[in-house]
């Protein structure tokens, strides 16, 4: 595949760049992982252009502390992978505020030991995907009033011959850490491509974007020896050269797909380098997209979007984040 829809932003751009001459007074912002890495320049850069922005954290006391120079900027608690939590932030969210404009689903963990959550869950796939589809599922209404929302679901690198561990999607069995991270990542892009199909007729599209190559507190569950031995650092800790983008280059594109007027009439599409990727669409599976839709929902018991009732939340048999399970902390992401 190769970028298309070729805007005068590319890999070298930043965020500043893209958000040259757009004015976001008024509007109101999530950044999921608002505080550390991508999120944070994302969080300075649309706070700088007049947005409210609010920042979902586990850590709230850091978070707040790391945003304390910043106007417009609030932090609540929420833990993606928690039970109850995503919907204790997302109730109160919608309760006080009267629309949410952008959603970017930044927050992630990388390659981590293996790590269960909630009723068992594997913590990459609970955190990165599970998390942000309760999200924004029960962020609809807020959603919805916008008129005009976005979703931003940032992914990684796209590969078309990828596919879901339909039979084992918690890896229950053989655990390895880069193919559930993988398996998150391919979860957020087929989330972000349906999201777009069940909410466009509501005024919500979604995107799925790659920041490309980027050194952030994501890289934190990784010994120096695996990155020396991937090429990405040598052995004094000195990044590549040529290799990795700034962090304000890195958050451009997910800036660029929130903010940018060239996708006011499209949706569902995956970003490159500030750039929509050319033949997308005809190499993703939608079945492929529902099917995990619907997992979504059966395993969350959460729907809003794909239901017919006016009733905030379709109950389906297993209850968000249930069980007893406890997280191990070391595992976990921002």
């Amino acid at each position: 595949m190769t970028p298309t829809s070729r805007t005068t932003f590319g890999a070298h751009s930043t965020v500043a760049d893209v958000l040259a001459g757009i004015d976001l007074t008024g509007k109101t912002v999530i950044v999921t992982g608002g505080h550390s890495g991508l999120g944070l320049s994302t969080t300075r850069a649309l706070a700088g252009a007049g947005a409210r922005v609010v920042v979902p954290a586990r850590r709230v006391d850091a978070a707040r502390q790391t945003l304390s120079d910043l106007d417009g900027v609030e932090v609540d608690f929420c833990d993606l992978a928690e039970r109850g939590s995503v919907r204790a932030f997302a109730d109160q969210f919608v309760g006080t505020h009267d629309a949410v404009d952008i959603v970017i689903a930044n927050a992630g963990i990388m390659a981590c030991p293996e790590t269960r959550v909630g009723p068992g869950w594997e913590a990459q796939f609970a955190t990165n995907h599970l998390g942000h589809y309760a999200l924004v599922n029960l962020l609809r209404p807020a959603l919805v009033s916008s008129g005009r929302a976005r979703v931003v679901v940032v992914a990684s690198g796209y590969n078309p011959a990828s596919r879901i561990r339909w039979d084992d999607v918690q890896f229950t069995r053989e655990y390895d850490k880069w193919a559930a991270y993988a398996q998150s990542k391919l979860a957020n892009v087929l989330f972000a491509r349906h999201l777009d199909v069940l909410g466009r007729s509501v005024g919500v599209r979604a995107f799925a974007i790659s920041p490309g190559y980027i050194l952030t507190p994501l890289q934190r569950h990784l010994a120096t020896e695996e990155m020396v031995a991937a090429g990405w650092i040598d052995v004094d800790g000195t990044p590549t050269a040529g290799l990795f983008e700034t962090r304000e280059q890195g958050a451009a594109t997910q800036v660029w797909a929130a903010t940018s007027p060239q996708l006011d009439e499209c949706g569902g599409r995956y970003c490159v380098d500030c750039t929509v990727v050319d033949g997308f669409a005809g190499t993703i599976d939608d079945e492929e997209a529902a099917h995990l839709w619907r997992l979504s929902a059966e395993l969350t018991g959460i729907d809003n979007f794909n239901s017919d009732s006016s009733v905030p939340t379709v109950s389906l048999p297993h209850e968000f984040g249930g069980g007893d399970a406890a997280a191990v902390d070391k595992g976990r992401g921002q």
